[in-house]
């Protein structure tokens, strides 16, 4: 590891309203340049207003010198139930423990909450991701398996569920 790599600062902490312009610039950048999905800001409400969708849950953010380089959001469905919403690092940073600081802090949120599942849809070209996911000990399931009522993007997606005892 370089000087400068070692001197970096990385925190996990809550959304802030500052972040906004990031996390969307991030977002939009990894669905539509990394993935070509062709998701717009106009369809996803979620990223348009995050303190407001995300305020019975949480959504945090992952700095690197300040800058937002990760995002983690779970909206509560219910009292024991959410949705993994809005995971994503920056490319030159993956495999270098932001996603699973970021994870990290959801499960703990979770845990704390009495979260009991957690659902999450993902692109099917994301497959990186999908590795990410099963290490962490969701699994792949079907709409019908779905433990409540979720609408999703269906733009060849898959699903994924983890339950916490």
């Amino acid at each position: 590891m370089k000087g400068s790599e070692r001197e970096r600062t990385m925190e996990i902490c809550d959304y802030e309203e500052r972040f906004h312009d990031e996390v969307i610039d991030l977002v939009l950048g990894i669905q539509n340049g990394e993935y070509d999905l062709g998701f717009t800001l106009a369809e996803q409400p979620d990223l348009a207003d995050i303190q407001t969708t995300f305020a019975d849950g949480g959504f945090w953010v992952a700095l690197d010198e300040g800058r937002v380089v990760g995002c983690i959001g779970l909206q509560r469905k219910g009292s024991q139930e959410g949705v993994l919403k809005k995971f994503f690092v920056d490319g030159s940073l993956r495999g270098k423990r932001v996603g699973l600081s970021l994870y990290e802090k959801l499960e703990a949120f979770c845990r704390a909450e009495g979260i009991t599942a957690v659902v999450l849809d993902t692109p099917r070209v994301a497959t990186r991701s999908h590795a990410f996911y099963e290490k962490a000990g969701f699994r792949e399931i079907s709409a019908d398996e779905l433990p409540f009522p979720y609408e999703y993007p269906d733009r060849d997606c898959l699903l994924f569920l983890k339950t916490f005892d």
